[in-house]
């Protein structure tokens, strides 16, 4: 549970029931011996380099403190360049004729009093996140133009003060609320999940596993959906259940809790690698791990159709760069059907994988967790089909296959080299490796940042200790982190 200080360079105390201390208290009072995890919001002035308030954030890095706001927060809006505008421009809503511009916005913790402009402002807060902000919007020659700088209290008048430290309260009791578990809990984890996914990555008792793997080894777990999921810096570690896209919210979530410090699994950088098959594809080529025979193609024209034909015989397997569970792969047989697959592909795609179709009974899948595997299943293809998923199949029973679970130690040994040597060029999370298995050759098909993990399947040689293993792996990843 966190204790949360204000420490404040001004001469008047706010008017809240929080623990408020002047920089010179938290300078020479802290940190405690024995103190609780604390969180600090700065309200001290940050304009300038190596003031008060840069060293307030600063000394609250330095001591494991969460703060509000960071270095790097100060530091990007003192030195904003001339690209943060575009990228904020997405955020921003279009101007009808008779909007008022110019327009400065006082924004308070994400929140602003101008109910035109609170989505807005929350965007803006979510980029900078800091207690005080002032933006300017005006009517450009490309549309809205913003800018944002840091505010400090001295600039604000009566009624805007009163403001301010209301939006303070209400940020500390309801965003940096201190969640009320029963058991007291070292770290607190956002799960990320969405439970309206048709094919997500855990099913809703695998959730339940998770939540309370974590509460036994000190970690209050919190199921959160990607539109809630608003302020990260109020938890300590970010698990994604959620089918992972670089053109998606998991890939930003991800991206924002590595750099507000939290343990992340799936990192931002395996989401990226393991997303794009064009990648896997090359690293897999450059490092030397076995795979199907496979061509990049960028056009659908009759020299690359004749280029595709002269590597391989019909069948061959077409696949989208970003796809999964068997979504974006086609098994073409003819030259007519190649062309038209690949055109319908590259409308979507710069580039696609034409690969040699290689039929097994089924596909080998090794759970890989920081270098070592920790479970093997074999994934049966769908009746009368050639993927172990059958997406247009009518039947329940029909859109997969069967599996069997079996205990690493009894998968062949050449299968989980070749897992760990594919997951190791990818890094050191949680992945699930695919390969198959011909004969004496092993074929590793992909390496996926966000596997399959659903109860009675993955976990059914070893039941609950697959989520203590994993939710352990958290727990020596925050125990690292707080010694370095």
């Amino acid at each position: 549970m966190y204790k949360t200080l204000v420490v404040t360079d001004q001469t008047e105390t706010p008017p809240l029931d929080l623990n408020v201390i002047t920089f010179e208290q938290y300078l020479s009072d802290y940190p405690k011996l024995g103190e609780p995890r604390t969180r600090i919001i700065n309200l001290c002035d940050t304009e300038h380099y190596l003031s008060r308030g840069y060293y307030c954030s600063l000394l609250a890095e330095s001591r494991k403190h969460r703060v509000l706001p960071s270095v790097n927060t100060i530091n990007d809006l003192r030195y904003q360049d001339g690209g943060e505008e575009h990228r904020l421009q997405p955020l921003l809503p279009k101007l009808s004729a008779d909007m008022e511009v110019p327009v400065v916005l006082n924004i308070y913790f994400g929140w602003t009093e101008r109910e035109e402009w609170k989505k807005v402002a929350r965007a803006v807060f979510e980029r900078y996140a800091a207690p005080l902000l002032r933006a300017s919007l005006s009517r450009g020659v490309h549309g809205l133009e913003l800018s944002v700088e840091r505010d400090n209290l001295s600039v604000l008048n009566t009624a805007e003060r009163e403001t301010f430290y209301e939006r303070l309260r209400i940020f500390t009791e309801q965003v940096w609320r201190n969640p009320s578990h029963k058991n007291k809990h070292r770290w607190d984890m956002a799960i990320l999940h969405n439970p309206d996914e048709a094919n997500a990555p855990s099913d809703a008792e695998a959730i339940k596993r998770f939540v309370k793997a974590a509460a036994k080894v000190g970690i209050a777990a919190e199921l959160v959906r990607s539109d809630e999921l608003k302020h990260l810096s109020q938890y300590d570690a970010l698990f994604i259940r959620e089918t992972t896209s670089i053109d998606h919210p998991t890939y930003r979530l991800s991206r924002k809790g590595e750099m507000e410090g939290l343990v992340v699994i799936d990192d931002a950088t395996s989401i990226m690698r393991c997303c794009n098959k064009i990648f896997l594809q090359d690293a897999f080529s450059y490092n030397k791990v076995s795979a199907p025979r496979t061509l990049v193609v960028a056009n659908a024209e009759a020299l690359e159709l004749d280029r595709i034909e002269a590597h391989f015989d019909y069948p061959v397997v077409l696949k989208m760069p970003e796809s999964s569970f068997s979504i974006g792969v086609y098994k073409v047989g003819n030259r007519d059907e190649l062309k038209e697959k690949l055109g319908l592909m590259l409308k979507e795609s710069a580039l696609a994988l034409v690969q040699e179709y290689i039929y097994t009974d089924f596909d080998w899948r090794i759970g890989v967790l920081n270098g070592r595997a920790i479970y093997a299943c074999k994934y049966f293809m769908a009746r009368d089909h050639w993927q172990i998923y059958n997406h247009a199949s009518s039947r329940k029973s029909g859109k997969s296959g069967g599996f069997d679970t079996i205990p690493t130690f009894e998968a062949p040994k050449p299968v989980l080299d070749a897992a760990l040597k594919a997951s190791a060029i990818i890094g050191n999370g949680l992945y699930g490796v695919d390969l198959k298995q011909k004969g004496n050759q092993i074929y590793v098909i992909e390496v996926n940042d966000n596997p399959s993990i659903d109860h009675s399947v993955e976990d059914a040689y070893l039941g609950d200790e697959l989520y203590m293993m994993i939710m352990q792996e958290f727990v020596d990843r925050l125990e690292r982190r707080g010694r370095e």
